[in-house]
Protein backbone atom coordinates (compact mmCIF):
# COMPACT_ATOMS: atom_id res chain seq x y z
CA UNK A 1 0.00 0.00 0.00
CA UNK A 2 1.34 3.54 -0.81
CA UNK A 3 2.55 6.06 1.90
CA UNK A 4 -0.32 8.45 0.33
CA UNK A 5 -2.95 5.25 1.32
CA UNK A 6 -1.36 4.76 4.97
CA UNK A 7 -1.58 8.55 5.20
CA UNK A 8 -5.44 9.02 4.60
CA UNK A 9 -5.94 5.62 7.28
CA UNK A 10 -3.62 7.64 9.86
CA UNK A 11 -5.69 10.89 9.78
CA UNK A 12 -8.94 9.23 9.81
CA UNK A 13 -7.55 7.36 12.70
CA UNK A 14 -6.51 10.73 14.41
CA UNK A 15 -9.91 12.32 13.45
CA UNK A 16 -11.77 9.92 15.61
CA UNK A 17 -9.24 10.21 18.74
CA UNK A 18 -9.93 13.65 18.16
CA UNK A 19 -13.24 13.73 18.62
CA UNK A 20 -12.97 11.65 21.90
CA UNK A 21 -10.59 14.63 23.16
CA UNK A 22 -12.64 17.39 22.15
CA UNK A 23 -15.65 15.27 24.63
CA UNK A 24 -13.51 14.97 27.23
CA UNK A 25 -14.46 16.21 30.65
CA UNK A 26 -18.01 16.89 29.64
CA UNK A 27 -19.28 14.31 31.45
CA UNK A 28 -19.86 15.01 34.93
CA UNK A 29 -22.52 12.34 35.95
CA UNK A 30 -23.29 8.45 34.68
CA UNK A 31 -26.07 9.47 32.71
CA UNK A 32 -23.98 12.45 31.20
CA UNK A 33 -21.64 9.60 30.44
CA UNK A 34 -23.51 6.97 29.10
CA UNK A 35 -26.47 8.77 27.83
CA UNK A 36 -25.03 12.34 26.65
CA UNK A 37 -26.57 14.11 29.11
CA UNK A 38 -29.77 13.11 27.30
CA UNK A 39 -29.38 16.22 25.02
CA UNK A 40 -27.88 15.27 21.83
CA UNK A 41 -29.29 16.14 18.47
CA UNK A 42 -31.59 13.12 16.57
CA UNK A 43 -29.81 13.96 13.55
CA UNK A 44 -26.72 13.10 15.01
CA UNK A 45 -28.54 9.90 16.96
CA UNK A 46 -30.02 8.69 13.84
CA UNK A 47 -26.44 9.00 11.91
CA UNK A 48 -25.43 6.81 14.85
CA UNK A 49 -27.92 4.20 14.54
CA UNK A 50 -27.23 3.74 11.28
CA UNK A 51 -23.15 3.51 11.59
CA UNK A 52 -23.64 1.00 14.61
CA UNK A 53 -25.61 -1.52 12.62
CA UNK A 54 -23.38 -1.26 9.90
CA UNK A 55 -19.75 -3.52 10.45
CA UNK A 56 -17.12 -4.11 8.17
CA UNK A 57 -18.84 -7.21 7.15
CA UNK A 58 -21.83 -5.17 5.17
CA UNK A 59 -19.38 -3.02 3.38
CA UNK A 60 -17.46 -5.88 2.35
CA UNK A 61 -20.32 -8.39 1.77
CA UNK A 62 -23.38 -6.46 0.30
CA UNK A 63 -21.53 -5.56 -3.02
CA UNK A 64 -21.03 -8.77 -3.51
CA UNK A 65 -24.87 -9.91 -3.09
CA UNK A 66 -25.32 -7.65 -6.10
CA UNK A 67 -22.34 -8.70 -8.41
CA UNK A 68 -22.97 -12.83 -7.75
CA UNK A 69 -27.37 -11.79 -7.76
CA UNK A 70 -29.19 -8.68 -8.32
CA UNK A 71 -31.00 -6.39 -6.01
CA UNK A 72 -33.70 -8.23 -4.34
CA UNK A 73 -31.68 -8.17 -0.68
CA UNK A 74 -33.18 -4.71 -0.41
CA UNK A 75 -36.56 -5.67 0.18
CA UNK A 76 -35.21 -6.84 3.75
CA UNK A 77 -34.47 -3.37 4.25
CA UNK A 78 -38.10 -2.29 3.84
CA UNK A 79 -38.65 -4.84 6.60
CA UNK A 80 -36.04 -2.84 9.00
CA UNK A 81 -38.32 0.59 8.25
CA UNK A 82 -41.58 -1.29 9.37
CA UNK A 83 -39.87 -2.97 12.19
CA UNK A 84 -38.70 0.46 13.33
CA UNK A 85 -41.86 2.24 12.91
CA UNK A 86 -43.37 -0.21 15.41
CA UNK A 87 -40.77 0.30 18.08
CA UNK A 88 -41.10 4.12 17.69
CA UNK A 89 -45.09 4.14 18.72
CA UNK A 90 -45.44 0.78 20.96
CA UNK A 91 -41.76 0.28 22.86
CA UNK A 92 -40.14 4.00 23.02
CA UNK A 93 -43.08 5.71 25.71
CA UNK A 94 -42.24 2.95 28.09
CA UNK A 95 -38.38 3.48 27.49
CA UNK A 96 -38.86 7.39 28.15
CA UNK A 97 -41.29 6.74 31.24
CA UNK A 98 -39.09 7.73 33.89
CA UNK A 99 -34.77 7.63 34.32
CA UNK A 100 -33.80 4.51 33.03
CA UNK A 101 -30.31 4.22 31.60
CA UNK A 102 -30.34 1.14 30.19
CA UNK A 103 -33.04 -1.03 27.85
CA UNK A 104 -33.11 -3.78 30.56
CA UNK A 105 -34.28 -1.58 33.70
CA UNK A 106 -37.51 -1.35 31.91
CA UNK A 107 -37.92 -5.06 31.60
CA UNK A 108 -37.32 -5.23 35.54
CA UNK A 109 -40.36 -2.29 35.69
CA UNK A 110 -42.53 -4.62 33.71
CA UNK A 111 -41.37 -8.31 34.84
CA UNK A 112 -39.13 -8.08 37.76
CA UNK A 113 -35.11 -7.93 38.19
CA UNK A 114 -34.57 -11.96 37.25
CA UNK A 115 -35.33 -11.09 33.93
CA UNK A 116 -33.62 -8.49 33.98
CA UNK A 117 -30.30 -10.15 34.77
CA UNK A 118 -31.15 -13.10 32.29
CA UNK A 119 -31.61 -10.55 29.26
CA UNK A 120 -28.46 -8.28 30.02
CA UNK A 121 -26.46 -11.12 30.21
CA UNK A 122 -27.46 -12.75 27.67
CA UNK A 123 -26.98 -9.31 25.73
CA UNK A 124 -23.10 -8.87 27.46
CA UNK A 125 -22.27 -12.46 26.60
CA UNK A 126 -24.10 -12.28 22.55
CA UNK A 127 -22.38 -8.91 22.22
CA UNK A 128 -18.84 -9.81 23.14
CA UNK A 129 -18.78 -13.00 20.83
CA UNK A 130 -20.06 -11.41 18.06
CA UNK A 131 -18.15 -8.14 17.94
CA UNK A 132 -15.25 -10.18 18.38
CA UNK A 133 -15.82 -11.45 15.01
CA UNK A 134 -16.98 -7.88 13.30
CA UNK A 135 -13.56 -6.66 15.04
CA UNK A 136 -11.39 -9.56 13.64
CA UNK A 137 -13.40 -9.20 10.07
CA UNK A 138 -12.34 -5.64 9.85
CA UNK A 139 -8.54 -6.69 10.48
CA UNK A 140 -7.90 -8.53 7.50
CA UNK A 141 -8.09 -6.15 5.14
CA UNK A 142 -5.93 -3.79 7.32
CA UNK A 143 -3.30 -6.60 7.34
CA UNK A 144 -3.21 -7.06 3.96
CA UNK A 145 -3.20 -3.53 2.75
CA UNK A 146 -0.22 -2.65 5.40
CA UNK A 147 1.50 -5.54 5.71
CA UNK A 148 0.93 -5.82 9.38
CA UNK A 149 -0.19 -9.23 11.43
CA UNK A 150 -3.53 -9.48 12.19
CA UNK A 151 -3.29 -9.58 15.76
CA UNK A 152 -1.47 -6.09 15.52
CA UNK A 153 -4.15 -4.74 13.41
CA UNK A 154 -6.57 -5.65 16.09
CA UNK A 155 -4.80 -3.94 18.83
CA UNK A 156 -4.29 -0.86 16.47
CA UNK A 157 -7.99 -0.85 15.63
CA UNK A 158 -9.26 -1.68 19.10
CA UNK A 159 -6.72 0.55 20.62
CA UNK A 160 -7.97 3.51 19.35
CA UNK A 161 -11.67 2.67 19.33
CA UNK A 162 -11.50 1.88 23.19
CA UNK A 163 -9.27 5.28 23.43
CA UNK A 164 -11.73 8.03 22.19
CA UNK A 165 -14.94 5.78 23.79
CA UNK A 166 -13.35 5.73 26.96
CA UNK A 167 -12.02 9.42 26.92
CA UNK A 168 -15.79 11.02 25.69
CA UNK A 169 -18.68 8.57 26.70
CA UNK A 170 -21.49 8.00 24.45
CA UNK A 171 -21.44 11.54 23.32
CA UNK A 172 -18.07 11.08 21.98
CA UNK A 173 -19.31 7.50 20.50
CA UNK A 174 -22.37 9.19 18.57
CA UNK A 175 -20.60 12.14 17.01
CA UNK A 176 -17.28 9.58 15.70
CA UNK A 177 -20.21 7.52 14.45
CA UNK A 178 -21.35 10.54 12.65
CA UNK A 179 -17.56 10.92 11.24
CA UNK A 180 -17.49 7.52 10.29
CA UNK A 181 -20.88 7.32 8.32
CA UNK A 182 -19.56 9.73 6.35
CA UNK A 183 -16.59 8.55 5.25
CA UNK A 184 -17.47 4.60 4.49
CA UNK A 185 -20.35 6.47 2.29
CA UNK A 186 -17.91 8.70 0.68
CA UNK A 187 -15.79 5.38 -0.36
CA UNK A 188 -18.76 3.60 -1.67
CA UNK A 189 -19.74 6.61 -3.64
CA UNK A 190 -16.31 7.06 -5.03
CA UNK A 191 -15.84 2.99 -5.81
CA UNK A 192 -18.96 3.21 -8.11
CA UNK A 193 -18.02 5.91 -10.05
CA UNK A 194 -14.71 4.44 -10.16
CA UNK A 195 -16.32 1.15 -11.01
CA UNK A 196 -18.77 2.79 -13.32
CA UNK A 197 -16.16 4.24 -15.61
CA UNK A 198 -14.43 0.91 -15.95
CA UNK A 199 -17.34 -0.67 -16.86
CA UNK A 200 -17.79 1.59 -19.43
CA UNK A 201 -14.28 1.71 -20.48
CA UNK A 202 -13.56 5.49 -19.81
CA UNK A 203 -16.34 6.82 -22.36
CA UNK A 204 -20.09 6.58 -22.97
CA UNK A 205 -21.28 10.15 -21.30
CA UNK A 206 -24.88 10.07 -19.56
CA UNK A 207 -25.68 7.48 -22.37
CA UNK A 208 -23.05 5.76 -21.67
CA UNK A 209 -24.06 4.94 -18.21
CA UNK A 210 -28.36 4.56 -19.17
CA UNK A 211 -26.86 1.85 -21.49
CA UNK A 212 -24.95 0.25 -18.77
CA UNK A 213 -28.00 -0.17 -16.60
CA UNK A 214 -30.19 -1.00 -19.81
CA UNK A 215 -27.64 -4.04 -20.23
CA UNK A 216 -27.50 -4.75 -16.36
CA UNK A 217 -31.53 -5.10 -16.33
CA UNK A 218 -32.00 -7.36 -19.50
CA UNK A 219 -29.11 -9.53 -17.62
CA UNK A 220 -31.50 -9.46 -14.72
CA UNK A 221 -29.31 -7.78 -12.48
CA UNK A 222 -32.07 -5.01 -11.59
CA UNK A 223 -34.42 -7.18 -10.12
CA UNK A 224 -35.79 -5.86 -6.80
CA UNK A 225 -39.36 -7.16 -5.81
CA UNK A 226 -40.10 -10.78 -5.30
CA UNK A 227 -43.70 -11.05 -4.54
CA UNK A 228 -43.76 -15.15 -4.79
CA UNK A 229 -44.90 -17.07 -1.59
CA UNK A 230 -41.55 -19.42 -1.80
CA UNK A 231 -39.73 -20.24 0.69
CA UNK A 232 -36.77 -21.43 -0.28
CA UNK A 233 -35.92 -18.20 -2.37
CA UNK A 234 -33.60 -16.08 -0.37
CA UNK A 235 -35.50 -12.88 -0.44
CA UNK A 236 -39.08 -12.19 -1.03
CA UNK A 237 -41.58 -9.21 -0.31
CA UNK A 238 -43.05 -11.50 2.55
CA UNK A 239 -39.78 -12.81 4.01
CA UNK A 240 -38.41 -8.93 4.03
CA UNK A 241 -41.12 -7.32 5.19
CA UNK A 242 -41.81 -10.35 8.08
CA UNK A 243 -38.06 -11.11 8.54
CA UNK A 244 -36.40 -7.34 8.50
CA UNK A 245 -39.43 -6.07 10.98
CA UNK A 246 -39.17 -8.85 13.38
CA UNK A 247 -35.37 -8.44 13.23
CA UNK A 248 -35.52 -4.34 13.50
CA UNK A 249 -37.80 -4.82 16.64
CA UNK A 250 -35.36 -7.20 18.16
CA UNK A 251 -32.41 -5.42 17.98
CA UNK A 252 -33.79 -1.74 17.63
CA UNK A 253 -35.98 -2.09 20.39
CA UNK A 254 -34.44 -4.22 23.28
CA UNK A 255 -30.67 -4.03 22.28
CA UNK A 256 -29.27 -1.97 24.47
CA UNK A 257 -26.15 -0.95 21.97
CA UNK A 258 -29.31 1.07 20.31
CA UNK A 259 -31.40 1.68 23.12
CA UNK A 260 -28.91 3.91 24.92
CA UNK A 261 -29.18 6.01 21.83
CA UNK A 262 -32.41 6.68 21.78
CA UNK A 263 -32.67 7.54 25.70
CA UNK A 264 -30.02 10.07 24.95
CA UNK A 265 -32.05 12.09 22.67
CA UNK A 266 -33.85 15.08 23.87
CA UNK A 267 -37.09 13.91 24.11
CA UNK A 268 -39.79 10.87 22.77
CA UNK A 269 -40.55 12.69 19.74
CA UNK A 270 -36.59 13.22 18.60
CA UNK A 271 -35.86 9.34 19.74
CA UNK A 272 -39.16 8.27 17.61
CA UNK A 273 -37.52 10.93 14.12
CA UNK A 274 -34.25 9.34 15.37
CA UNK A 275 -35.32 5.61 14.60
CA UNK A 276 -37.13 5.91 11.98
CA UNK A 277 -35.28 8.24 10.08
CA UNK A 278 -32.14 5.94 10.75
CA UNK A 279 -34.50 3.31 8.55
CA UNK A 280 -34.99 5.27 5.82
CA UNK A 281 -31.04 6.14 5.53
CA UNK A 282 -30.19 2.27 5.68
CA UNK A 283 -32.21 1.50 2.96
CA UNK A 284 -30.61 4.25 0.73
CA UNK A 285 -27.17 2.91 2.18
CA UNK A 286 -27.77 -0.62 1.34
CA UNK A 287 -29.23 0.82 -2.51
CA UNK A 288 -25.70 2.57 -2.48
CA UNK A 289 -23.74 -0.51 -1.78
CA UNK A 290 -25.77 -2.73 -3.76
CA UNK A 291 -25.39 -0.87 -6.87
CA UNK A 292 -21.81 -0.71 -6.62
CA UNK A 293 -21.74 -4.44 -6.55
CA UNK A 294 -23.60 -4.05 -10.03
CA UNK A 295 -21.27 -2.06 -11.50
CA UNK A 296 -18.53 -4.06 -10.26
CA UNK A 297 -20.63 -6.65 -12.03
CA UNK A 298 -20.64 -4.32 -14.87
CA UNK A 299 -17.06 -4.05 -15.55
CA UNK A 300 -16.15 -7.46 -15.14
CA UNK A 301 -14.70 -7.48 -11.80
CA UNK A 302 -16.82 -10.42 -10.19
CA UNK A 303 -14.92 -13.27 -11.85
CA UNK A 304 -16.31 -17.17 -11.59
CA UNK A 305 -13.35 -17.75 -8.49
CA UNK A 306 -14.70 -15.21 -6.68
CA UNK A 307 -16.50 -15.68 -3.18
CA UNK A 308 -19.23 -12.47 -3.10
CA UNK A 309 -17.04 -11.46 -0.04
CA UNK A 310 -14.06 -11.37 -1.95
CA UNK A 311 -15.55 -8.81 -5.36
CA UNK A 312 -15.06 -5.27 -3.64
CA UNK A 313 -11.87 -6.03 -1.07
CA UNK A 314 -10.08 -6.91 -4.54
CA UNK A 315 -11.32 -4.64 -6.39
CA UNK A 316 -9.90 -1.76 -3.71
CA UNK A 317 -6.63 -3.67 -3.69
CA UNK A 318 -6.15 -4.07 -7.54
CA UNK A 319 -8.14 -0.41 -9.58
CA UNK A 320 -8.49 2.24 -7.11
CA UNK A 321 -6.20 4.73 -7.61
CA UNK A 322 -3.69 5.84 -4.99
CA UNK A 323 -5.05 8.11 -2.34
CA UNK A 324 -8.82 7.01 -2.89
CA UNK A 325 -7.80 3.02 -1.71
CA UNK A 326 -6.74 4.77 1.79
CA UNK A 327 -10.30 6.37 1.37
CA UNK A 328 -12.80 3.20 0.68
CA UNK A 329 -9.89 0.87 3.26
CA UNK A 330 -10.48 3.91 5.95
CA UNK A 331 -14.39 3.73 5.15
CA UNK A 332 -14.11 0.16 6.07
CA UNK A 333 -12.29 0.88 9.27
CA UNK A 334 -14.73 3.09 10.21
CA UNK A 335 -17.63 0.50 9.85
CA UNK A 336 -16.24 -1.53 11.67
CA UNK A 337 -15.26 1.17 14.88
CA UNK A 338 -18.26 2.54 14.66
CA UNK A 339 -20.03 -1.14 16.03
CA UNK A 340 -17.04 -1.65 18.19
CA UNK A 341 -17.17 1.60 20.17
CA UNK A 342 -21.05 1.37 20.26
CA UNK A 343 -20.68 -2.13 21.70
CA UNK A 344 -17.94 -0.81 24.45
CA UNK A 345 -20.36 1.91 25.28
CA UNK A 346 -23.34 -0.19 25.63
CA UNK A 347 -21.45 -3.52 27.18
CA UNK A 348 -19.85 -0.50 29.85
CA UNK A 349 -23.46 0.67 30.50
CA UNK A 350 -25.16 -2.74 31.06
CA UNK A 351 -22.57 -3.80 33.68
CA UNK A 352 -22.12 -0.79 35.66
CA UNK A 353 -26.42 -0.75 35.77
Amino acid sequence: MSPIDLTVIAVYMVATLGVGLAMKGKAATADDYFLGARNLPAWAVMLSIVATETSALTVISVPGIAARGDLRFLQLAFGYLLGRIVVAWWLLPGYFSGAQQTAYQRLEARFGAPTRRTLSATFLVTRFLADGVRIFAGAIPLALLTGWDVGWSIVVMGGVTLAYTFIGGLRSVVWADALQLGVYVAGGVAALVIATQMALQGGGGLSGVADLWARADAAGKLNLLDWSLSFSAPFTVLGGLVGGAMLSAASHGTDQIIVQRLLATRSLRDARWALVGSGVLVIAQFALFLLLGTALWAAGQAGDGLSGDEVFPRFIVQHLPVGLAGLVMAGILAAAMSTISSSISALASSVTS
